[in-house]
């Protein structure tokens, strides 16, 4: 698999970067998924009628890839119901209603790490996830072998347009991410930490730049901003020059990369036990009255967040979660907040509008401004002909469906989605050539 330095110079549009984040009001209720990460849904551990407050544990992890999750206000469990998420899933769904008075339950308190285990149990209990957008477990991300770590690398690239709520992060919790980067070092062993950051965020690089001047072991990256930028695969390239093979992790390379607000996160877990319960998000989009940055309970809705925003100044015809090019769509603005948001975009009747597909005119600009250098025409094609052996061939699983490809495409083609779907006819693929060989 081939990297480069190729990309889309998306506009930045980073509206919000210099808003530091304001509280939204108390939410009159919340209602929080049991799957807001990679993994099995939690189990919840309340019924109707239960009084919760702010950090309670309503939902146990299930199973090594599962997190626990917590109550975002104090109030009384009003109902366990069902939820249809945004890709299409369903799980479980608490519905609290608060009380207003946001009490902090009575357990919390700083967790005593003293060793490498005690540091990933700590994770664990917070419920922390990939922030960036992921949301896998955070301490199965860390719970490897400390020898095979040879660079950390913290994201904060945060290249998509809009989104400013990792940038707030590198500004005003500097002293968080600190202490989590004392944890890891302390008892991970990790000796080399590289801050990634595109060069289009000054005040945020003058951030890190200071947390690491008196640390040899902590550079900052400073780096071109061109998207796909946050990438894992991407970020790994550019700041060590490593690749990582088609099928391998990160950790293979001895790579650990985790997104800026999730350290601090991790730090502010650490120094106060506070599971987490509320997100910084960057609320934006030509819908959007008055865009800012906002700390929300996990669970609040978007209804009550844009609210918190003024309101719309035109109907809002695309809201989603993220940014606009990996960003998911949502059928309504009753959506929650969940842990792994970090922005929610709101576009009006012009902005929604997609341009008609015409046909491919073999221009190459797809696969010139890939990242990892895939055919998306080939994968097109043997999409369409139900060829998974060519679609693996012309790279469909290297896809990371960063939207490049379709960005540029001046036919307009949904290129993105024709990978996405490739992906799908793949692994079915796999999974049928297993069943044959398991009935031989």
């Amino acid at each position: 698999m081939a990297l480069s330095l190729h990309g889309a110079h998306v506009p930045h549009r980073k509206n919000t970067a210099n808003m530091p984040a304001v509280r939204i009001d108390t939410p009159k209720s919340v209602n929080i998924p049991v799957l807001m990460h990679i993994g099995k849904p939690s189990s919840p551990v309340v019924k109707a009628g239960d009084h919760v407050d702010v950090g309670t544990l309503i939902a146990k992890q299930e199973g090594t890839i599962s997190v626990d999750i917590h109550s975002s206000v104090s109030g009384t469990v009003k109902k366990i119901d069902e939820t249809l998420l945004s890709n299409g899933s369903t799980c479980k769904l608490i519905v609290i209603e608060s009380d207003g008075e946001m009490r902090v339950d009575a357990n919390i308190a700083p967790p005593s790490i003293n060793s490498k285990d005690e540091l990933i149990e700590a994770i664990r209990a917070s419920g922390i996830v990939g922030l960036g957008g992921a949301g896998f477990p955070t301490h199965v991300k860390f719970n490897v072998d400390p020898s095979r770590i040879e660079e950390l690398i913290i994201n904060g690239a945060e290249c998509e347009p809009y989104i400013t709520s990792d940038t707030r992060t590198m500004i005003d919790r500097a002293d968080d991410m600190a202490y989590a980067i004392g944890l890891f070092k302390k008892f991970l062993g990790v000796k080399k930490i590289i801050i990634g950051i595109e060069n289009n965020k000054p005040e945020a690089i003058e951030s890190m730049k200071k947390l690491a001047e008196n640390d040899s072991e902590i550079t900052v990256s400073v780096l071109p901003a061109i998207y796909p930028q946050g990438g894992e695969k991407v970020m790994i390239y550019h700041t060590t020059g490593k690749i990582v093979p088609l099928g391998k992790l990160p950790i293979d390379v001895g790579c650990i990369v985790t997104n800026c607000t999730t350290v601090a996160d991790i730090g502010r877990y650490a120094k106060t036990g506070m599971p987490l319960v509320e997100k910084c998000i960057t609320v934006d989009g030509s819908a959007v009255n008055e865009p800012k940055n906002v700390i929300v309970p996990v669970g609040t809705s978007m209804e009550d967040v844009f609210n918190f925003c003024g309101g719309f100044k035109s109907e809002p015809h695309k809201v989603f979660y993220g940014g606009p090019m990996m960003g998911v769509t949502v059928p309504d603005i009753g959506q929650p907040i969940l842990k792994n948001t970090n922005a929610v975009i709101a576009f009006n009747e012009k902005d929604s509008k997609l341009a008609e597909s015409e046909a491919c005119i073999r221009c190459g600009k797809c696969i010139n401004i890939c990242p990892f250098g895939i055919n998306p025409p080939a994968i097109e094609r043997a999409l369409r002909e139900k060829d998974p052996e060519r679609m693996i061939k012309y790279g469909a699983s290297a896809c990371m469906e960063c939207g490049c490809c379709s960005y540029v495409c001046p036919a307009n083609r949904p290129l993105v989605q024709r990978n996405r779907l490739a992906k799908g006819e793949i692994k079915e693929h796999y999974a049928r050539q297993a069943a044959k060989e398991a009935k031989k």
